[in-house]
């Protein structure tokens, strides 16, 4: 009898448990990986998630937030935790919310809605004046801070088939240097193009086979081609960690570097200011499209798999600064429209955020285009085939680009004359740092105190 009571005793205790978790005093909170279980069962898929996900979170209202569908259950679930998921080949997998990546749909309305606030060039100008300081605000480039009075440190010229390579070193900051590999034609006359290769965000960075072609083969067609790092990012990360690279002031970071880089190109006797010219992939197409918009120095540009109404860049270095909130809201299509009317290149492709710009990202440009009766100076090379990176295709599309607006000598663009190098011969500071100059910074928080110093002196 004792032993029946006992039993009753917990079974009360239990049941009693389990109603109190499941009333609206406790707001029928159930833990996420509960919940997440019970679609699974329910709607019989499978969910993948990283545990770190889901642990310590919980579902208020869990069994409220049912809907006939998947889809509608989970949007209902998740979305209050900043969570969403994916589908892949049939598997669902868990991921914390996106803010940058939205639903194509919601992508075209958005630039609909922008478009409809102009319609003729006289408009159009008015927003582009509206937006151009607001972004410049925003990345707190509105008063540049002055440049170091430091000379750039340039190694000695290597010398191949048709173009030569130094590897240069610029201080944009106190103790804050920027570095890249500047390419040049190996024979020319008077004033040449300048280009500006920012490198993206995949493996290796600017020391890819890809990224030597490219600069390589554009200082062969006549042109001195400027590869460089992002912040943080490659030889930069002597000074900084790569998560840094992940943080807001990256994006103001890298565009100063741009600005400081141009400036020091076009200084140079045989550089032609007229023809200015900026091309690179992926986050460093982000960065192209801002870095034209701002920049007016620049007259060409040719942003690859990276413009998208419906993605707005992954890194913080490419959306981590409200530049779009300027003009009651932007998106990186707009801000690709501000190039307007210079030259300009889309490359996009079938397998990443770029794969429908022939169907409405494109026709909008063209329109802004048309404003200034030169529809014809923007083109869009889709690849529907290729994926996310900057194969031959893609370069040889801004090859051909290049050479019509800047002049430059097609025929020369042969990539089996390039010279592959390694990494350590494109370093400036060697193979471990230890050229590194003895005022450089070292770490996040120095550069916060140096660039919170540069702007108060700026203002």
């Amino acid at each position: 009898m004792q032993f029946l009571l006992l039993s009753m005793g917990c079974l009360l205790f239990v049941y009693t448990r389990l109603y109190a978790q499941q009333t609206s005093d406790s707001a029928y909170k159930r833990p996420l990986k509960a919940v997440i279980a019970d679609v699974e069962k329910k709607f019989g898929v499978q969910i993948r998630y990283n545990e770190k996900l889901v642990a310590n979170k919980y579902v208020a209202y869990a069994d409220w937030r049912y809907r006939p569908t998947l889809e509608a259950t989970l949007e209902n679930i998740l979305s209050p935790l900043d969570l969403k998921v994916k589908k892949d080949k049939g598997l669902y997998k868990l991921s914390e919310y996106e803010y940058y990546r939205w639903a194509v749909s919601d992508g075209w309305a958005e630039l609909d809605r922008i478009a409809a606030q102009y319609n003729n060039q006289q408009e159009w100008e008015q927003r582009k004046a509206q937006l151009k300081p607001c972004l410049l605000e925003a990345l707190q480039l509105a008063h540049l801070p002055a440049a170091p009075a430091s000379s750039p440190i340039i190694t000695a010229e290597r010398k191949y088939d048709g173009y030569t390579v130094r590897n240069i070193a610029i201080e944009i900051l106190p103790g804050v240097y920027i570095n890249g590999s500047l390419y040049k034609p190996a024979k020319y006359k008077g004033k040449i193009p300048v280009i500006l290769n920012p490198d993206g965000h995949w493996q290796q960075q600017r020391y890819r086979p890809d990224c030597q072609y490219r600069c390589a083969v554009l200082a062969r067609m006549g042109a001195m081609a400027f590869s460089y790092d992002l912040f943080a990012w490659g030889e930069s990360q002597l000074q900084f960690e790569e998560a840094d690279h992940r943080k807001s002031l990256s994006m103001t970071i890298q565009a100063l570097g741009s600005v400081r880089i141009l400036d020091y190109l076009l200084s140079l006797k045989d550089a032609d200011t007229s023809r200015v010219g900026i091309t690179g992939g992926s986050g460093a197409g982000s960065h192209t499209v801002l870095m034209s918009a701002v920049d007016d120095r620049i007259k060409v540009s040719a942003p690859v798999v990276a413009i998208s109404s419906y993605f707005y860049g992954g890194c913080p270095c490419e959306s981590g600064m409200p530049v779009h909130a300027c003009g009651n809201r932007t998106d990186n299509v707009e801000i690709a429209a501000m190039a307007a009317p210079h030259p300009q290149l889309l490359v996009s492709d079938g397998g990443d955020w770029t794969d429908k710009t022939p169907e409405h990202d494109f026709p909008y440009l063209q329109k802004i285009y048309t404003y200034y009766g030169k529809t014809d100076y923007v083109s869009n090379v889709h690849l529907p085939t290729e994926g996310h990176d900057f194969g031959i295709n893609k370069r040889t599309a801004v090859y051909d680009f290049m050479a019509k607006y800047l002049g430059l000598n097609r025929a020369a663009a042969d990539e089996s004359k390039i010279t592959i190098e390694q990494p350590v011969a494109m370093y400036v500071f060697g193979e471990k740092g230890e050229r590194l100059p003895a005022t450089a910074i070292h770490g996040f928080t120095q550069l916060e105190k140096v660039w919170s110093q540069a702007i108060t002196t700026a203002q």
